[in-house]
């Protein structure tokens, strides 16, 4: 074979092998949220699904904001590598940024965390990760009125 011809095929192969590997490691965090949606049995409706994409650890804290009902009791689901959280911690804050709910209880990380809204306003709904193995998860937020 020429020079030429080995050379390419060595990029060739060079750009397959990093390709591949950069596509197997992208984060899928639609997928995730679709099965963190709460069944009929909860009781909760769906209202918002939220894709947590930490890019492989690069990216420390996802943020978003939401407008709660008071009144209202709301679940958060968190869903990462298979049935757990996988790390990924979701904390819900105030408009003044107090800290009202987290799925981080005692270090460790739940899977849902449900509270009542007392005050009609605009949340923000930060995901960090503790020990995760991907950086990556899905979430959702259900409703159900109280009274």
């Amino acid at each position: 074979m020429k020079a030429t011809t080995m050379k390419n095929l060595l990029i060739l192969f060079i750009v397959f092998v990093f390709g591949a590997g950069s596509s197997m490691a992208q984060c899928n965090a639609t997928a995730k949220a679709e099965r963190c949606i709460p069944g009929p049995e909860s009781g909760f409706t769906l209202i918002k699904t939220f894709a947590v994409d930490g890019k492989g650890g690069t990216k420390t804290k996802i943020e978003y904001s939401y407008v709660f009902t008071k009144g209202t009791k709301y679940l958060v689901k968190v869903c990462g590598k298979e049935e757990s959280p996988d790390g990924v911690v979701v904390t819900i804050y105030d408009k003044y940024r107090n800290k009202v709910a987290s799925n981080l209880v005692d270090g460790k990380v739940a899977n849902a965390i449900a509270f009542t809204c007392r005050a009609t306003g605009i949340y923000y709904i930060t995901y960090t990760f503790k020990d995760s193995q991907e950086y990556c998860g899905g979430s959702t937020i259900g409703f159900k009125r109280m009274g």
